[in-house]
C-alpha cells in the first residue's frame, strides 16, 4: 500500500452530482456560470437531488414544501439561550442545533428513501433559520419567524434583520448559495458520506458535514478573509502587509484550491458582486483592497483567489456579521450534503480505507515491573 497525503488525487467513489473537469465545475451536467447567471438557488437544490431542473410545477412544489418547514422547534430556540454567547462560535451553534432537531424529529431514524428524502426536505428548510435564530438570540433580540410568501434568499435576510430586503441583497444571496452548493468530494462532503455510509441517521450526517467545514481550511475561509481586510484597513497599507505575509511564508486566506489549477470559476461572479456592492454601499475600497491583494498574490504566487475570497466583502457589503460567513456557506452546501447523503444510501458500501503503518515494528509485553 502507498499513502497518499490528503488522499489528493484519489479517487474515492463515483457519484453523478457534481463535476470538476479541466477546472470547470458542473453540477449534473450544468457549467456554474450558466446556473449563477440563470438559476435560482431552488433549483439547484431540485438540481442537486434529482439529477435535472425541475418544471414549474415541481420548483413550486419545492418553495412550499421548504417554507411549510422552516419553523423550528421551541425547544431548539430556547436552547441557544442557555448557551455561554460570548464563547459560542455560530459554527458550533449551527452543529449543535442540527443535532438536536433530531431529537425532534420522529421519523430520524426511519431509513426509507422517501423518509430521508423528507428529512432533506426538513433540513433544507431549517438551516437558515437556525443561523438567523441564533445571530438574533446572541444579540438579545427575539427570533423572526419564516415568511411564508417570501423565496429561500429573501426569507434569510428577512429572519436575519426583520425586515424585508432589497432585491439586490437578494439577488446577492441567492448567487451566493448557487455557487456554494456542492463541490464534487470536498472535505465536508466526504465527512457527510463516511458517516451516512455506516447507516447512520441524515442528521448525524449533516452534523458531522459541519463540523468538517467549521475548520478554517475549509469553511472557515471567507471570515478568515475578512478578517484580514479589516487588519489591513486601507488600500495604502495592502501592499506592504501582503509582502509582509508571503516574505514571512503566512498563509494569505482565500487562494489557491486543491483541485483548481487555472482558478476557481466561482470566484469572477462574487468578484463582480463584490464591485456592485461595495459601490452601493459607499465603501468601494473593500473591493479595491481586495483586486490589489489579488494582483499581487496571483502575479507573484500564480495562486488565483478561490469562492471564499470575494465572498467576504460581499457578506460585508451586507451588513452580515463576519462570524456569520461559515454558517451562510452551510446553508448551501447541506443541499449538495444531503444530495450525496441521499445518492450514498441508494448505492451503499461501508467506506473503510487503509492506512500505511509507520509505527514499530513486532514487539513482546514487557511486565511493568520489569520496564526500565
Amino acid at each position: 500500500m502507498t499513502a497518499t497525503r490528503g488522499l489528493e488525487g484519489v479517487v474515492a467513489t463515483t457519484s453523478s452530482i457534481s463535476s470538476i473537469i479541466d477546472d470547470t465545475l458542473t453540477y449534473a451536467g450544468y457549467d456554474i456560470d450558466d446556473l449563477a447567471e440563470n438559476a435560482s438557488f431552488e433549483e439547484v437544490i431540485y438540481l442537486l437531488w434529482h439529477g435535472n431542473l425541475p418544471t414549474q410545477a415541481q420548483l413550486d412544489e419545492l418553495k412550499s414544501q421548504l417554507a411549510e418547514n422552516a419553523d423550528l422547534p421551541k425547544e431548539v430556540l430556547d436552547h441557544f439561550k442557555t448557551y455561554p454567547i460570548d464563547q459560542v462560535h455560530p459554527m458550533a451553534a449551527l452543529r449543535s442545533a442540527v443535532s438536536l432537531l433530531g431529537l425532534y424529529d420522529s421519523e430520524a431514524d426511519v431509513m426509507t428513501e422517501e423518509s430521508n428524502y423528507q428529512k432533506a426536505i426538513r433540513l433544507q428548510a431549517k438551516m437558515p433559520a437556525i443561523v438567523a435564530a441564533f445571530a438574533r438570540v446572541r444579540k438579545g433580540l427575539e427570533p423572526v419567524a419564516p415568511n411564508k410568501n417570501l423565496g429561500f434568499a429573501a426569507n434569510f435576510l428577512y429572519m436575519l434583520n426583520d425586515k424585508e430586503p432589497e432585491a439586490i441583497a437578494v439577488e446577492a444571496i441567492d448567487k451566493a448559495l448557487v455557487l456554494h452548493a456542492d463541490h464534487e468530494l470536498n472535505a465536508s462532503t466526504f465527512t457527510a458520506r463516511v458517516c451516512v455510509a455506516t447507516l447512520s441517521d441524515v442528521y448525524s450526517g449533516v452534523t458531522a458535514a459541519i463540523g468538517a467545514l467549521k475548520g478554517p481550511l475549509h469553511g472557515g475561509a471567507n471570515e478568515a478573509v475578512m478578517k484580514m481586510l479589516t487588519e489591513i484597513g486601507t488600500l495604502e497599507n495592502v501592499e506592504p502587509a501582503i509582502r509582509s505575509k508571503m516574505d514571512n511564508k503566512e498563509k494569505i486566506m482565500g487562494f489557491g484550491h486543491r483541485v483548481y489549477r487555472q482558478g476557481d470559476p466561482r470566484a469572477k461572479h462574487l468578484r463582480e458582486m463584490s464591485k456592485k456592492l461595495t459601490e452601493l454601499t459607499g465603501e468601494p475600497h473593500w473591493y479595491e483592497m481586495s483586486t490589489k491583494i489579488e494582483s499581487i498574490v496571483t502575479g507573484e504566487k500564480n495562486l488565483p483567489p478561490n469562492v471564499d475570497f470575494y465572498s467576504a466583502s460581499v457578506y460585508h457589503s451586507l451588513g452580515i456579521d463576519h462570524d456569520l460567513f461559515t454558517p451562510i456557506f452551510a446553508v448551501s452546501r447541506v443541499s449538495g450534503w444531503l444530495a450525496h447523503i441521499l445518492e450514498q444510501y441508494a448505492n451503499n458500501r461501508l467506506i473503510r480505507p487503509r492506512a500505511d503503518y509507520t509505527g514499530p515494528g513486532m514487539q513482546k509485553y514487557i511486565p511493568v515491573e520489569q520496564r526500565g
